[in-house]
């Protein structure tokens, strides 16, 4: 699901634009950095169906009251003008057209008289982590979707819509389209979630077997990946269960019985996103307890090699004084013994084997 376009915000969810001070509501400013507005536009009716590339609000205007659905799918957001044209062929509401231009809303769901607002999070680049935000407008006879970039996961809907076989999305209406678009959105994170998990797997195994420097970097970037995605995936749920809880005559209620099989779904990637960071908190502080264990092991070696090595320097520098045995008999009159040196070695060494046969015993090594 490979994204084109300008690079988006990496693995963020901050950089709302705020409007000027004292800017009427409803006014639409477009990003400097905003990719051009093209609008792809299909039409849906039981038994057929048709698309138009690159539509115009003509296009719009002329086949607006000819066929049962119709989805607008408008991908870039630098053309402010046109989407305030597309708001008003709709009657999409001022505020609501704001918040698809600043882009980075929280997710949510909005209703209005004869329609519904849906801002959602989409992911851009899943090997970035990258998300971008993504609007949806429902009503009676119609969808509209706002995209910040080219690449989006409906492919699989559009290919329902041009199936030959009869189903559910020509014939059901526009809430049911809206439904089958943000199932889209909720599913395609379920591949991000699962490859994170496999992370986390490798991650764990290798931390038990050897746990390195490295490692503490590469888990707290994951974490972080984590936490980004839970800030994703929790209001999502809310929105879901908004447009459940709703009493508007646009969202009917078999329609509801599918988004509530959605928030099971948005319910079930938390889930799993809380296990992850759960087990990635563990993991941290597993890497902690190891590394400080192995240090520990280093000091304690180095101290045992310490504790032989200082009797023996002991008695090397005892060994090593100037003594004149000629003055006194108390000057070390074993400097002058025949076997004094080797003699001195031997018991050096039967000392560090006493040591260390003793820091055995007491199991220090």
């Amino acid at each position: 699901m490979a994204k084109t376009g300008r690079a988006g915000r990496r693995g963020t969810l901050s950089g709302v634009r705020r409007l000027p001070v004292g800017a009427s509501p409803g006014t639409l400013i477009a990003d400097p950095n905003a990719n051009p507005t093209e609008l792809c536009l299909t039409l849906i009716s039981p038994d057929r169906f048709k698309t138009i590339r690159n539509a115009g609000l003509s296009d719009i205007v002329r086949h607006a009251d000819r066929w049962p659905v119709l989805w607008l799918d408008c991908v870039g957001l630098a053309d402010v003008t046109l989407i305030g044209e597309i708001g008003k062929i709709f009657g999409l509401h001022p505020l609501a057209l704001e918040d698809v231009v600043n882009t980075g809303q929280r997710p949510k769901a909005d209703f209005y008289d004869d329609h519904a607002f849906v801002v959602l999070r989409m992911i851009d680049d899943a090997t970035q982590h990258r998300y971008e935000q993504i609007c949806v407008f429902f009503g009676e006879k119609f969808v509209v979707t706002f995209q910040e970039r080219q690449g989006d996961p409906f492919d699989p809907v559009r290919r329902r819509i041009e199936s030959s076989e009869p189903n559910r999305l020509r014939s059901r209406g526009a809430d049911y389209l809206a439904y089958a678009l943000i199932d889209a959105i909720v599913d395609s994170y379920f591949p991000l979630v699962d490859a994170a998990s496999d992370d986390i797997d490798r991650i764990d195994e290798d931390v038990l077997r050897n746990p390195e420097k490295p490692q503490m970097q590469q888990l707290h970037q994951m974490r972080r990946e984590i936490l980004t995605l839970k800030g994703v995936l929790w209001p999502l749920r809310d929105a879901l269960a908004a447009l459940i809880r709703n009493d508007e005559p646009f969202v009917r209620p078999e329609t509801k019985v599918f988004f509530n099989d959605t928030l099971d779904h948005a319910v079930r990637l938390i889930e799993l996103v809380e296990t992850q960071r759960d087990t990635l908190s563990g993991l941290i502080d597993m890497h902690l307890s190891l590394s400080q264990a192995r240090t520990g092991d280093v000091i304690s070696v180095l101290t045992i090699v310490s504790a032989i090595f200082i009797p023996l320097t002991f008695l090397v520098g005892v060994w090593g004084m100037n003594f004149d045995s000629q003055a006194s008999p108390w000057n070390m009159p074993e400097l002058h013994s025949y076997y004094g040196y080797p003699a001195a070695l031997i018991f050096m060494f039967l000392v560090a084997v006493a040591l260390f046969s003793y820091f055995k015993w007491k199991k220090w090594l």
